[in-house]
């Protein structure tokens, strides 16, 4: 942790903090809420396929969404909702791609988190572990071969995808050629339901940064100041030309893999241990220990998301499903094959 802030209530560069603070505490807010909805819909049988959810993990992953640029990429994993939508992804793409619309970015043709703006910088979540690293580096050398400078990329992965092969040969090569990248890996105790102890042998995840030759840190997962503290700190140093960086944040998922999984494995003490704490529980208490706000502006706060989740999906409702009959990708023969 980054020990260079001083009271939040005197001094002006806490004044900068309290407000970005805030702002990422409702993008947490209203990625829980929106997450919450989505977990419903699954359950009440309106969503088909997976649903994974970030509860527990807001934290880290609203301080890479918030710390980027217009202009950089962000590569998010599964359970980076709250990063999306602090990068700017659109509140009702989640539930236009959940729910198979035409009008989503993925037009109706998958169902589950692999969505994404290229464009914007969004890139699609890519389900084999690691690839995303690779993809962003290269996306990152070639910008730099066309000229462009001052840009980013960050991506995510979480403990279990460190140990595959795809991590380690791209991150080998974004360190060789220096490229403005950083990892966020994201700690949490489990990779589905293999413990940590029988998936690595170093002490903590970020010592593997010195073995690549760059920079690590590591980082509470639970607590939304050091999140965005050292992301940020993170972030520059990519930005600035030192190369690629490593943060590691741990914390516990307060869910299972995905809503299929009850997550009976996972050792119940570690929930009332530190890594266990809920993100967005600690960020709502320390914002009322600072006088940032009352109760009662939490609470609308709360209110507000509920409203903006509910009206983004009763719009997205009466928006038209993709049918076969409607689909223009296929050649005009495997469509006719396919209809008949």
């Amino acid at each position: 942790m980054l020990n260079t802030l001083k009271d939040p209530l005197t001094d002006s560069v806490d004044a900068g903090l309290k407000e970005e603070y805030l702002k990422a505490f409702n993008w947490m807010l209203l990625a829980r809420t929106l997450e919450d909805k989505i977990a419903s819909l699954w359950r009440a049988g309106k969503i088909v396929g997976g649903v994974y959810l970030g509860r527990g993990q807001e934290a880290i992953s609203v301080a890479i969404g918030m710390m980027l640029r217009p202009g950089d990429i962000f590569g998010p994993l599964i359970r980076d909702q709250a990063g999306r939508l602090a990068f700017g992804e659109p509140l009702m793409d989640t539930f236009r791609t959940y729910l198979g619309t035409r009008t989503g970015p993925m037009r109706g043709r998958d169902g589950n988190v692999h969505r994404g703006r290229p464009k914007d910088g969004i890139y699609p979540m890519i389900s084999h572990l690691g690839a995303l690293i690779s993809t962003v580096t290269g996306a990152l050398m070639a910008r730099r071969m066309k000229g462009e400078t001052g840009f980013v990329g960050a991506t995510s992965i979480g403990d279990g995808g460190t140990s595959t092969g795809a991590f380690h040969e791209a991150l080998n090569q974004a360190a060789v050629e220096k490229v403005p990248l950083v990892v966020v890996i994201t700690n949490n105790k489990y990779a589905y339901s293999t413990p940590n102890e029988r998936q690595f042998a170093c002490h903590d995840l970020v010592d593997r940064a010195i073995g690549y030759g760059v920079e690590g840190y590591s980082i509470d997962g639970t607590d939304l100041r050091e999140c965005l503290e050292t992301v940020g700190h993170a972030i520059d140093r990519a930005r600035s030309g030192h190369g690629p960086q490593m943060a590691v944040a741990t914390c516990l998922r307060q869910s299972g893999h995905g809503e299929h999984d009850d997550s009976s494995y996972i050792d119940a003490s570690l929930f009332d241990s530190p890594v266990g704490r809920d993100c967005l529980e600690v960020a709502e208490a320390y914002i009322l220990e600072q006088q940032w706000a009352t109760e009662t502006t939490v609470s609308g706060w709360k209110r507000e998301a509920r409203n903006q989740v509910e009206e983004a999906l009763e719009l997205v409702q009466k928006e038209p499903a993709v049918t076969a009959a409607d689909e223009d990708w296929m050649p005009y023969a495997t469509k006719r094959l396919f209809l008949s």
